[in-house]
């Protein structure tokens, strides 16, 4: 037995109870599938692919860019079909979206905010893109995140893990599968205290923008629980490619522990410079000094090389899982581009084919019924386990990974271990948690 109630965003929708990746049925009354931006009145529909092709995350951008053409290919019912076969939602066919051929535009964010929003402008006003997707940098994804919510589009985040693309700066229009800073906290606490006990001290150095901050916010909270001592934090230009300035007051600190918060060609610069500094080598207060590189993935493992070796980290999902669901991705991926894929292309795939099945699900390119198929959507089969897009804040809860720079790869995309499962149980909090207050969702825009 279900009864239908009307929503505050104008949509019929059932109240019967669903499961993992079973849809609650959505209707549009005839106001609410009035008018809305983008609207596809032809037999194809665009997606805005707006990623780092320049600039200090080019290298995830690359690999983000492959993902989405992958995610199109499938979603038009080209190659294996990858993830739509182990998908727990089975509403996408492999005929487009909604019967329309998936046709897609492209932007280069320069990992600029302003840059970022100008092509993301232009994808909506030029190419009628329904949805915007990519970025590999927080203040970019916060600012293509509003600029979406002003113009009535859905923006699909890709690689984003400051706490506030979900915290303060949330958005109704906005949805993000990646995990973020306080996850990485939360996972690894439990880690670095077995490993290197609770009598340590760290020094941060911090990429100055909006990650960086919330980064170095929750892994200082998280060690401090643990009886760490933070003796320092320092930040640094994202701009910086030499960090042999911001390394050498380490050596002479008292810390034992330098946490590196930074990311891409940042944290392979900054971490060469520690080695080269000889901080791996070191004995302070009478421990073996450690380096920890709270966000980690295999493409700044690559560009490390032996710098990575030992060096703990969290990550939101790895090619050598070996649930169905990374599996088939893996193999999709590895056939059409020779390698395995990065974590930035593993979450703007998922990314891709969530925004199509919600569109499969509400009946509509309309923004508020995308919404409304996403809130407290669950699914499986899609890498990380058992996954939640929380209705409150458009957050995704899944497990997390800590790995660890393998000491003996076996090739060179073989680099990182998995050190710890972290279920997701462990890096869920309220949505009101202090780290994330402040910001209000608001409502659905559907523009026009």
């Amino acid at each position: 037995m279900s009864k239908t109630t009307l929503t505050r965003r104008g949509v019929l929708k059932s109240g019967a109870i669903a499961g993992a990746g079973v849809a609650l049925p959505t209707i549009f009354t005839a106001s609410s599938a009035a008018a809305y931006m983008n609207e596809p009145t032809g037999s194809s529909v665009t997606l805005g692919f707006n990623v780092p092709q320049t600039g200090p995350y080019a290298d995830e951008g690359a690999d983000e860019l492959r993902a989405y053409e992958l995610a199109v290919e499938h979603l038009n019912g080209g190659g294996d079909g990858g993830m739509m076969n182990t998908f727990s939602s089975k509403a996408l066919k492999g005929n487009g979206i909604l019967g329309k051929k998936v046709e897609y535009v492209t932007g280069d964010t320069q990992t600029k905010s302003d840059a970022a929003r100008a092509s993301a402008r232009s994808m909506i006003e030029k190419d009628d893109a329904v949805m915007i997707t990519g970025g590999s940098s927080s203040g970019v994804a916060i600012a293509v995140q509003g600029l979406c919510q002003e113009a009535g589009v859905i923006f699909m985040a890709g690689l984003t893990h400051s706490n506030d693309t979900t915290g303060k700066d949330k958005k109704a229009n906005g949805f993000r599968h990646f995990f973020n800073a306080y996850m990485s906290g939360a996972a690894l606490a439990p880690v670095l205290e077995q490993l290197y006990g609770s009598d340590r001290k760290a020094y941060h150095l911090t990429a100055d923008y909006t990650w960086g901050w919330t980064q170095e916010e929750s892994i200082v909270a998280a060690t401090e629980a643990l009886g760490w001592e933070t003796v320092n934090t320092v930040l640094t230009p994202l701009a910086a490619t030499d960090f042999s300035s911001y390394i050498a007051p380490v050596l002479n600190s008292g810390a034992d522990v330098l946490v590196l918060n930074h990311y891409g060609g940042n944290m392979v610069n900054s971490l060469t410079n520690a080695v080269q500094f000889g901080l791996k080598e070191k004995t302070v207060n009478g421990k073996n000094f450690e380096i920890v590189v709270p966000l980690y993935s295999r493409l700044m493992a690559r560009g490390a090389g032996e710098n990575v070796k030992g060096i703990l980290g969290s990550t939101n999902w790895h090619w050598s899982l070996q649930d169905e669901g990374s599996k088939a991705f893996v193999r999709s991926f590895g056939e059409k581009y020779g390698f395995p894929p990065s974590q930035a292309a593993h979450t703007c795939y998922v990314q891709t084919l969530l925004y199509a099945d919600a569109a499969e699900r509400a009946g509509t390119f309309n923004p508020c019924g995308i919404v409304e198929a996403l809130e407290g959507f669950e699914f499986d089969g899609m890498g990380n386990g058992p996954t939640l897009y929380r209705g409150e804040d458009h957050q995704c809860f899944k497990d997390v990974l800590v790995v660890r720079g393998k000491e003996n790869p076996e090739s060179e995309f073989d680099l990182l271990e998995v050190v710890e499962v972290t279920p997701a149980a462990q890096v869920t909090y309220p949505a009101d948690h202090p780290m994330f207050d402040g910001g209000e969702l608001g409502e659905c825009n559907p523009g026009s």
